[in-house]
C-alpha cells in the first residue's frame, strides 16, 4: 500500500511540474511573439514616415500588429525614427513590448 501511495504522489508531482513547464513555455513564445510585432510594427512605421511605403506611419504600425494578433498601444514618430509598443493577452495576463526603427544615428 504504501507504494502504491508514492506511486500516485511522484505521479502527481511529475503532472504537476510538467503543467508548470508547458505554460512557462507558452509564455515565452508569447513573449516573442509580441516582440517580433513589435519590432514590424516599428519598421512598418518608419518606413511608411521615410516614404519607402504608402500610408501614415502609426496607422500601418497598427495594420501589421493586427496581423500578427496584438495590438498597438502607442506610437511616436519623429522625424524618421518610430517608437511602437504593443500588447497581447496570454491567459489573465497582458504582454507588452517595444520597439525603436529608423535610420542609424
Amino acid at each position: 500500500m504504501a507504494g502504491a501511495l508514492l506511486t500516485v504522489g511522484v505521479v502527481g508531482c511529475t503532472a504537476v511540474l510538467a503543467v508548470g513547464l508547458v505554460t512557462a513555455g507558452a509564455a515565452a513564445v508569447v513573449a516573442q511573439r509580441v516582440a517580433g510585432a513589435a519590432d514590424g510594427a516599428a519598421l512598418a512605421a518608419a518606413d511608411a514616415a521615410s516614404g519607402a511605403i504608402g500610408g501614415v506611419p502609426c496607422g500601418r504600425a497598427a495594420e501589421l500588429a493586427a496581423a500578427v494578433g496584438a495590438e498597438l498601444g502607442s506610437c511616436d514618430v519623429e522625424g524618421l525614427i518610430a517608437t511602437v509598443t504593443v500588447s497581447a493577452r496570454f491567459g489573465v495576463f497582458t504582454v507588452a513590448a517595444s520597439a525603436r526603427a529608423g535610420p542609424p544615428p
